[in-house]
C-alpha cells in the first residue's frame, strides 16, 4: 500500500523505461510477433511472445549480448536459415517506426517526473533498453520530447550496454548508486516487471511496482517482493 512516508529520506528516484515510464511492452510484443512470422519456416507454435521473450532473456542475462542470443534462440526455435545478426537487424528495422511514433509516456508519468524534479529529487534511468532505442526516445520520439524530454529531467541515463549483466542482477542499480554517491536507503526504484523488482531488491533498494497489464502473469511475486504498488502515476502524484 502506498504511503506518504515512502519518500522520507529519499533523494534519488530511479526509473525503468519499458512498461514503467513508457507504454511500450505491447509494442515489443507486436514487433516480435511480426518478426517470428517473417522468419518462421517450421510449424512451431508462436504462443505467448512476451512470456517466451522474458523467459529467454532471464536465461540469457549473463551472455555478452543477451538480445543477440535471444535472436539466435528465435532462429533455432522457428527454423530460420538467417543468422542471429540478420534476425537482430530485422527485429530493429521492424521496431523503428513504432519507437519513433507509437511509444508514449504512461498516463501521468510526465507530470510525476516534473513534480519530482521541481521538488529537488535527482532522477535517473536504469533500463535494459538499448542505447540505440534510447537515442530515438531522446531525439526523435515527439510524444516523449514534447511532454518531458529525457535529457532535461534525468541526471543519469543507463542503458543495456552500461551493465554486463541484465536484471535481476543488481549491477545497473549499483552503478547508478555509485555514480550519484547515494546509499541504498536514499534511493527509490520504480519498476513494472518481476526481474526489475528483483534487481532493486538485490541492490538493497526500496521499490514501487508500477502497474502494467503485461506483467499480470507475475503479479503475485511482484506484489510480494516490491515495497509497495501503484495502479498508476496519479496515485504517486497525490503523495507529493
Amino acid at each position: 500500500m502506498l504511503r506518504k512516508s515512502l519518500f522520507d529520506g529519499k533523494r534519488v528516484m530511479i526509473f525503468d523505461m519499458d512498461g514503467t515510464l513508457i507504454d511500450s511492452v505491447g509494442v515489443w510484443n507486436a514487433v516480435d510477433e511480426e518478426l517470428i512470422q517473417r522468419i518462421r519456416t517450421n510449424g512451431a507454435e508462436v504462443g505467448d511472445v512476451q512470456r517466451q521473450r522474458d523467459e529467454a532473456l532471464r536465461r540469457l542475462s549473463r551472455e555478452e549480448n543477451p538480445y543477440m542470443a535471444y535472436c539466435a534462440f528465435l532462429g533455432e526455435r522457428y527454423g530460420s536459415p538467417m543468422s542471429a545478426e540478420e534476425i537482430h537487424t530485422l527485429r530493429y528495422a521492424i521496431a523503428r517506426d513504432c519507437l519513433q511514433n507509437r511509444v508514449d509516456y504512461k498516463k501521468d508519468a510526465e507530470t510525476f517526473i516534473r513534480r519530482l524534479k521541481a521538488a529537488g529529487y535527482v532522477l535517473a534511468i536504469a533500463t535494459a533498453t538499448r542505447k540505440a532505442n534510447l537515442t530515438i526516445y531522446r531525439t526523435q520520439n515527439k510524444n516523449i520530447m514534447s511532454k518531458a524530454a529525457l535529457d532535461e529531467y534525468f541526471t543519469l541515463i543507463y542503458a543495456r550496454e552500461d551493465a554486463r549483466e541484465m536484471k535481476p542482477s543488481p549491477e545497473i542499480y549499483l552503478r547508478v548508486m555509485n555514480e550519484l554517491r547515494a546509499r541504498p536507503e536514499e534511493c527509490l526504484v520504480f519498476e513494472d516487471s518481476l526481474v526489475g523488482i528483483e534487481a532493486a531488491r538485490n541492490a538493497g533498494m526500496e521499490s514501487v511496482a508500477v502497474y502494467d497489464k503485461y506483467s499480470d502473469g507475475e503479479r503475485a511475486r511482484i506484489d510480494a517482493l516490491s515495497t509497495c504498488q501503484a495502479r498508476g502515476y496519479a496515485e504517486l502524484i497525490a503523495l507529493l
